[in-house]
């Protein structure tokens, strides 16, 4: 077992990168929000009392690990002894206190540990019983993810604590079940859980382990090879286990006359988050960003605001920090930003690019070339992939993304990075394809 140290409550900051300088008659302005919570458990601890937010005084988080059974989970039989090995390492992560419980997916979900619609105390003697009880785990039958993550949510929603938490590993495609059945599903379990998915070999569809991530604002990732799962199982539970606060939104006022275009999550990885929004009153709106511990994340705010004579100025947004409280209403975090605009002749001041603002919409733009450029090499568009993934590449090496333009130089050659000129591959190993795909929403911070 991991040993945690207790931790005093993240405190959070907001923190606004903008140019707010608009010509006259200037209507949008653009912002990088950056969120940070600090002081309370790092990556790897945790707090050991009931959380400040948490409604009752029970332990502060529950885990549900769904593991694919399916009959493809035999092909090679490795696959599925390290599936189990995973499994024990994660549960062996948890700290003392945590409820558990371990549901097997096939073309229907199966309580694993400890079942009875139950979840049990993590301590040694349950950590124990739950790896006696992953040896009976065997592989058969079909796919169908929306009913693990039912039955997931089922669990979780029976335990009164802050933080609910699943982790979902695949193998397959989700063939059992309708896309609109799945659709359907994450519906239903967005804002009362969050999940972290992974794919284990190269059968299984990006689109959908990425998607219920991000519907469940959870991470989403490849483990090409089978043996890795253990490693990425501990470091996901850890994680996990470092968060302290659940259910965080950025509520985002603007004034009359003024409205969101867009707001989307641009670091630590792209997520948009525009069409996720909730009513909060008067002007204001709320969006879910999720579980947190010590971290930072940036964001990208897009306000429409009237348009002005030189000489104006005007608060085009306040953003700040919400939970959700027993009673039904909002707990302010404390943190606030503001966002402003203010009209000028000044040619050079009204048409400079925040250096932020600029590093990130090159990011975005990075997110989506790649997503085209592979769905385009897959329909034999090979002139229209080209394109797009050379102006990945000059993306990814004007911004310093070392690690997206690695995963590139895979798929094609790079015959010059700064102009983006490459040529498909021949070959391309499916792993290192699908490993793009997957990673292609990670960005890089911008140095500030």
């Amino acid at each position: 077992m991991a040993n945690f140290s207790k931790s005093s409550v993240p405190r959070f900051s907001v923190d606004v990168y903008q140019n707010e300088y608009l010509p006259q008659g200037g209507r949008e302005v653009n912002a990088i929000v950056t969120v940070t919570a600090t002081g309370g458990g790092t990556l790897g601890s945790a707090v050991t009392a009931p959380h400040l937010y948490a409604s009752g005084a029970g332990p502060s988080a529950a885990v549900v690990i769904m593991v694919d059974c399916s009959g493809s989970m035999d092909y090679p039989p490795a696959k599925m002894h390290h599936a189990r090995q995973a499994t024990a390492a994660a549960i062996a992560t948890l700290r003392d206190g945590v409820r558990f419980a371990v549901v097997a997916g096939t073309h229907v979900a199966t309580e694993v540990y400890p079942g009875g619609g139950r979840l049990a105390v993590a301590d040694a003697t349950t950590r124990e019983q739950a790896r006696t009880a992953l040896r009976k785990l065997g592989a058969g039958g079909g796919t169908a993810i929306g009913t693990w993550l039912r039955l997931a949510g089922r669990l979780l929603a029976s335990q009164d604590v802050a933080i609910r938490h699943g982790i979902l590993l695949t193998d397959g495609r989700n063939e059992h079940e309708s896309p609109d059945d799945l659709a359907a599903t994450l519906d239903a379990c967005a804002g009362r859980f969050t999940c972290d998915a992974r794919g284990v070999g190269t059968d299984w569809e990006v689109k959908e382990v990425t998607g219920i991530a991000s519907a469940l604002l959870g991470t989403a990732d490849i483990v090409a090879d089978p043996a890795g799962l253990a490693a990425d199982f501990t470091g996901m539970m850890e994680t996990a286990m470092g968060k302290e606060v659940a259910d965080v939104a950025l509520r985002v006022w603007t004034p009359v006359g003024a409205g969101i275009r867009f707001i989307k999550q641009v670091a630590p990885s792209v997520e948009e988050l525009t069409g996720r929004r909730s009513e909060a009153g008067p002007r204001a709106g709320d969006y879910p960003t999720g579980s947190w511990g010590d971290e930072s994340r940036d964001y990208h705010l897009c306000v429409e605001v009237p348009g002005a004579d030189i000489g104006q100025e005007m608060l085009a947004a306040r953003v700040s920090l919400v939970v959700p409280q027993p009673d039904g209403g909002t707990q302010n975090l404390g943190a606030q930003g503001l966002v402003r605009a203010v009209w000028t002749d000044d040619l050079a001041a009204s048409t400079a690019i925040s250096p932020q603002v600029a590093h990130y919409t090159g990011q975005a733009e990075l997110a989506q070339v790649i997503q085209e450029g592979l769905d385009l090499r897959k329909a034999g568009d090979r002139d229209g992939a080209t394109t797009k993934l050379g102006r990945a590449v000059q993306l990814a090496n004007a911004s310093g993304n070392a690690g997206t333009a690695k995963l590139l130089a895979k798929v094609v050659d790079v015959v010059d990075a700064a102009t983006g000129t490459v040529r498909l591959k021949a070959k391309v190993e499916e792993a290192d394809e699908m490993t793009l795909e997957t990673r292609s929403t990670k960005t890089v911070r911008v140095k500030k």
